[in-house]
């Protein structure tokens, strides 16, 4: 790592720590309004991830919106984006109780049916709302800790500060690479003991990944949420977290079959297929709250700035 890269780190990890203590600071409303104004700027800034999320939405509506709309549907999101960044800051300050009070959770009978047959249980949750809130009811519910993959950040010492954060909530949480053994392995024997796990399986970072559609075109999802079902018994749900005026919502979907037919090989694509199938269902309902700011279709590049758009003069 280069000198410049290490003080890049640094900074940006110092920059993280300020606003964690920062916005703890501020009175709620005051933090609303000012992650909204954020949101509202970064949209109109048109940066390289928000001209991708413009793209993705367009794809999750349809291409039925007119330029206007599909840029109010763009801002929307950054701002239910920026809600994500100002909850994850005052997380703790908010405390459980608030949250589970604000938290309501359609679909839970499927999971209360898997622990009551004394399973584990995989969550496979899409970038959407704020999955650390969910986090936070998931524990309550369990009457414990789960599992959970990060990605390792750099510099190190911001992936330890996000890694501290998470764990302080009741999670247990692996790295996605570099760890003593490999992440796969440790959910395994997790969820072989009765544990339970979430996984963000949107959006595919490896080379590999499992082939599905998505919203009528072809994506990858990495498969691993699949896999562990498989090997392990746990039952595995969709589950798309929203944001409510005040609040949050977690969908829960019914339990996604890992048989996968007469052909064992079948069992993971065809599982992804329907973990997908459930996250466009609930993700076309309130699409201002996916936060994908990344490439999901091989085939569907970043939109072009707004000026671009227009034409010259």
């Amino acid at each position: 790592m280069s000198r410049r890269e290490r003080l890049l780190g640094r900074a940006a990890d110092a920059g993280y720590a300020a606003g964690w203590r920062a916005v703890r600071m501020l009175p709620e409303p005051a933090a609303r309004g000012l992650f909204d104004r954020a949101g509202d700027w970064a949209a109109g800034r048109e940066g390289a991830g928000v001209r991708r999320l413009r793209a993705n939405l367009r794809v999750v509506t349809g291409g039925a919106l007119t330029e206007a709309e599909l840029d109010d549907l763009t801002a929307a999101a950054m701002r239910s984006y920026a809600r994500y960044w100002q909850e994850a800051f005052r997380l703790p300050t908010l405390g459980v109780d608030r949250i589970l009070a604000g938290t309501t959770v359609p679909g839970i009978e499927h999971l209360e049916e898997a622990r009551a047959a004394g399973r584990g249980v995989v969550l496979a949750l899409p970038h959407s709302g704020n999955w650390d809130a969910a986090g936070v009811w998931f524990i309550d519910w369990l009457g414990g800790p789960f599992m959970t993959v990060a990605e390792r950040l750099k510099p190190e010492s911001l992936y330890r500060r996000f890694l501290d954060y998470r764990e302080t909530l009741g999670m247990r949480v692996v790295p996605l690479t570099g760890g003593p053994r490999p992440s796969s392995d440790v959910l395994r024997d997790w969820l072989a003991d009765g544990g339970s796990a979430c996984l963000l399986v949107d959006r595919n970072l490896g080379a590999g990944g499992v082939p599905v559609t998505f919203f009528g075109r072809p994506a990858r999802m990495p498969g691993g949420a699949a896999q562990l079902a498989v090997e392990t018994g746990a039952s595995l749900h969709p589950v798309v977290c929203r944001f409510t005026e005040r609040g949050w919502q977690l969908k829960v979907h019914p339990e996604v079959p890992v048989t996968g037919g007469a052909d064992p090989r079948d069992a993971v694509p065809t599982a992804m297929q329907a973990v997908a199938d459930a996250f466009t269902e609930s993700i076309a309902e309130r699409p201002e709250d996916w936060h994908m700011l990344g490439r999901i279709w091989a085939d569907v590049p970043a939109d072009e700035p707004r000026s671009a758009r227009r034409g010259p003069a």
